[in-house]
């Protein structure tokens, strides 16, 4: 039976909801102490960190429950053209479904609609389900990171032109 889950723009009553989801999945993937964004402060106010111009972040809801989430915004210290792809994360029991592919394709049609160029996104070398998501929506990985997230943790970095 399909997992009947939708999609849908961040509201203020999905704050807590998302900043566990976080806070559930990094740490799987070893992703803890300073330079993850485990630790940024908008993981608890995620709806009022995307309503600023030129950012979005969605909510994916399975049977009226929060199960994952995925967001853009322009890159810090970065590029005007190029964005960032943001805290996307999905509890366990939905990996695997297909949701991380539309919601990808829900952040990148955002990204276009905001006018950018190009998609960055910093990851970890462990996080192998990830990784072949994005490279199979075009990604290409790069030798260093881009602009000044603060996510020194990460170790892998993608850019994708839009």
């Amino acid at each position: 039976m399909a997992l009947a889950w939708r999609i849908r723009p961040i509201e203020a009553r999905d704050d807590a909801n998302v900043a566990a989801i976080i806070r559930t999945v990094m740490p799987e993937f070893g992703a803890t102490g300073e330079g993850f964004a485990i630790n940024d402060p908008e993981v608890d106010w995620m709806q009022r960190a995307y309503s600023v111009p030129r950012s979005a972040y969605f909510v994916v809801e399975l049977e009226d429950k929060i199960v994952g989430g995925g967001g853009v915004a322009p890159l810090e210290g970065g590029d005007a053209d190029t964005c960032e792809l943001r805290k996307m994360y999905f509890l366990k029991q939905v990996r695997g479904q297909g949701i991380g592919s539309e919601m990808l394709r829900r952040c990148l049609d955002a990204a276009r609609s905001f006018g950018f160029r190009y998609c960055y996104l910093e990851t970890l070398s462990g996080m192998n389900d990830a990784i072949r998501l994005y490279e199979r929506h075009g990604f290409k990985r790069i030798g260093a990171p881009r602009g000044q997230t603060g996510h020194g943790g990460c170790n892998t970095f993608y850019l994708r032109e839009l």
